[in-house]
């Protein structure tokens, strides 16, 4: 059954996030283009996935944020990957948007950290969620494979949940944490347990 179209408008537009409108961000959005929407979709994937280092697990202490410095730097939490990969989407004309779960940070036990991943709009099928997070820890599989899900954690802890919704842009509330940090060493002592924006 084919998907019904929103309005995709508000997923195709820049912002100080979501900053595609960077040179360094349109040269790379460009190199990986291919000829159809899913190809270049994957393409921009997989590069982000396998080039932009997670910082926990490359034990990387630098903060970024917006789309351009986790380009620049070369490494984020979850949540600046999915920035970049949602601006380099864009910037090849391809709707996209951001999905967030909440997690333990480790184990069974709080504290809850938000996990932040990206949904596609595919022609004919509607959003699909992929996880670019990086299969650096074991036992991740993070893939693009249309039609199938391959999310880098289950839920499967009291208060873990996946939120249902795709966001044109980040969170307000996770946006501000992560301004607030001053390294990945605070976050790994206090991760941020964003609130979903008032609907």
């Amino acid at each position: 059954m084919t998907a019904i179209q929103p309005d995709l408008t508000p997923f195709l537009a820049a912002s100080d996030i979501i900053d595609y409108r960077d040179a360094a961000i349109q040269d790379l959005a460009r190199s990986l283009r291919a000829d159809t929407p899913p190809a270049s979709a994957k393409r921009c994937f997989d590069w982000v996935r396998d080039q932009i280092e997670h910082s926990i697990d490359y034990q990387r202490d630098e903060v970024t944020l917006t789309a351009s410095q986790a380009l620049a730097v070369g490494t984020g939490l979850c949540t600046a990957k999915s920035h970049l990969l949602v601006a380099l989407l864009r910037a090849n004309g391809i709707a996209a948007g951001l999905c967030y779960q909440r997690l333990t940070l480790s184990g069974p036990n709080p504290p809850h950290c938000t996990h932040g991943f990206v949904a596609v709009w595919l022609e004919g099928s509607g959003w699909y969620r992929c996880d670019a997070r990086g299969n650096s820890k074991p036992g991740m599989d993070c893939q693009f494979t249309p039609g199938v899900e391959n999310l880098a954690y289950p839920v499967q802890y009291e208060g873990e949940c996946i939120y249902p919704q795709v966001w044109a842009q980040p969170w307000p509330s996770l946006v501000e944490g992560m301004r607030a940090l001053g390294s990945i060493a605070q976050y790994r002592a206090t991760p941020i347990d964003a609130t979903p924006p008032a609907q």
